[in-house]
This record gives structure tokens, C-alpha cells and sequence, in this order.
């Protein structure tokens, strides 16, 4: 999870010859949209709390869950996607750089949560051989030990779960990227709209999966996303925007004079002509 998107940064930039500067606004944008996201998702959740909404049956609430942070997470990201196009990157409106932004975006997502992967590795690690009830008790180190059993129990297969769910990811987050772009070298706002209810579509659909199944039918289904979402970023492929070289004009031919001392037999010879 920390390596893999670190490895294709380096791949694209280097075989594209782009500027790390395109993968970085990308992961910056995914962070500044979530400065937003998150909170925005905790008070609504407060507020939803006080309404007749919060007796809604199981089904309904867990349906309108899924649709609601769908829709929050597709409009947050996307939006934000767009200002770093419209204001940020003003510069990059090919698709190779779409690409590029895109792999930032989900690359730092998978950064961070690579990261918190591995600072709670390190925090197993340390109960793994310890005697919980010495810093537990209750209801507290009954669920303090299934977690820490269940975690040392998983398989090594279960484990490498959370880098192949971030490889579909990124392969996403890069479709949305360039469905984005598609509103500015196209000229057409509904392709925003479009990466919104896609983006939706994926986090609604993944949400209700994983809370009715399990994690293999999840992972599968973030799969077929992101085999679907290969197909996008191909379709939409164009070719890069040609450089213009400056023109060249053709050099002005110099007049070259050669004055010639006629010798005195010439000037001789000259009354005759």
C-alpha cells in the first residue's frame, strides 16, 4: 500500500517524462477534499440523528446510508477535482496528465492508509505476547483479544486484501480523473456530473456489499470497477498535443561583389569588344 503507488508515480513520470509536481497536486487534492468531506459526513450525521430519519428500518437506513455517503464522497472528490483542473493545473489538459493527477489522488489515499495499516501492525505486534487483562477488563478485553487473535490468525492472502483493494482503487480514482478533464478539452459541464454518479455508484454499491456479504464478494466487486474503469480511461484516451516548433524562415541569400583589377592585357583587349 506504501510502495505501490510510490512505484507508479516513478514509472509515469519517468516514461511520460511529466512533472512530479502533476502526481503531488493530485494527492494534495485528495487531501483537501476529504479537510471537507469528513466533517461535512459527521455533522450531517448529527443532524440526521435528531430526525424521524434515525427510526428508519434496518434495510431502509443501511440503503439510504450507502446512497447518502456515496453521493457525499462523489461530490467532495470530484469537486475538488475540478478546482485543482480549473485553478491548480491549469496546465494539464491531456490525458496522460489526467493519468497522472489521478494516480496521485488515489496514490495518497493509499499512503495514508498504508500507513495506518502500519502503525496498527506495530500496535499488535506489541499485545501479540502480552497479558491483556492487565490492561483490560470487561466487555473491553473480551473485544481487546478476539481482535487481536483474529488478526494473527488471518491468512497471508487476507492480508494482501487491503494493496489489491487500493490497486482497483487507483486504477478508479485515474477513470475520474479523466472524466473530469473530459469537462475542460471538451467544453462540456455534464462530465463532471458524470464522474459524480460514478463515483457514487461505486462507493454506494460497495458500502451495501460489504455490509450484506463478505469481503471477498466486496473485493470482487471493487474489482469489476476498476476492470470497468480501465475501459473508461482507454476510451477517452486521445493523442497528446502536439508541440509547436517555431517556424524557421528561410535564410535571405547574400549578394556577394568580388571587385576584379583587370590586368593591363584585359583593359588591351577590351577596345575590341
Amino acid at each position: 500500500m506504501l510502495a505501490m503507488p510510490i512505484v507508479l508515480a516513478i514509472y509515469l513520470t519517468r516514461h511520460w517524462k511529466l512533472s512530479w509536481r502533476i502526481w503531488l497536486v493530485g494527492g494534495a487534492t485528495f487531501i483537501l477534499s476529504q479537510v471537507g468531506h469528513i466533517p461535512f459526513n459527521a455533522l450531517m450525521t448529527t443532524v440526521l440523528n435528531k430526525t424521524p430519519l434515525a427510526n428508519m428500518p434496518v434495510q431502509t437506513a443501511l440503503i439510504f446510508n450507502a446512497l447518502f455517503l456515496g453521493l457525499s464522497a462523489g461530490l467532495f472528490e470530484e469537486l475538488f477535482r475540478y478546482g485543482m483542473f480549473r485553478w491548480w493545473l491549469k496546465d494539464a489538459r491531456s490525458w496522460r496528465k489526467a493519468v497522472l493527477a489521478g494516480a496521485g489522488h488515489g496514490g495518497v489515499e493509499a499512503i495514508i492508509l498504508g500507513g495506518m495499516a502500519l502503525l496498527a501492525f506495530f500496535q499488535l505486534s506489541a499485545l501479540r505476547n502480552v497479558d491483556l487483562s492487565t490492561q483490560y477488563s470487561g466487555a473491553t478485553l473480551i473485544q481487546a483479544q478476539a481482535q487481536v487473535s483474529a488478526y494473527w490468525s488471518a491468512t497471508w492472502y487476507d492480508s494482501m486484501l487491503g494493496a489489491l483493494e487500493r490497486l482497483f482503487t487507483i486504477v478508479i480514482q485515474i477513470s475520474l480523473a479523466v472524466l473530469v478533464l473530459q469537462a475542460f478539452v471538451r467544453r462540456r459541464g455534464y462530465w463532471i456530473w458524470i464522474a459524480v454518479g460514478y463515483h457514487a455508484l461505486v462507493d454506494a454499491s460497495t458500502l451495501l456489499v460489504t455490509a450484506s456479504s463478505n469481503v471477498y464478494w466486496t473485493e470482487g466487486l471493487v474489482g469489476i470497477f476498476a476492470l470497468l474503469s480501465l475501459v473508461i480511461i482507454f476510451l477517452l484516451r486521445k493523442p497528446e498535443p502536439e508541440t509547436a516548433e517555431p517556424a524557421v524562415e528561410p535564410a535571405t541569400p547574400e549578394l556577394v561583389i568580388k571587385t576584379i583589377d583587370p590586368t593591363p592585357e584585359q583593359l588591351n583587349n577590351s577596345k575590341f569588344s
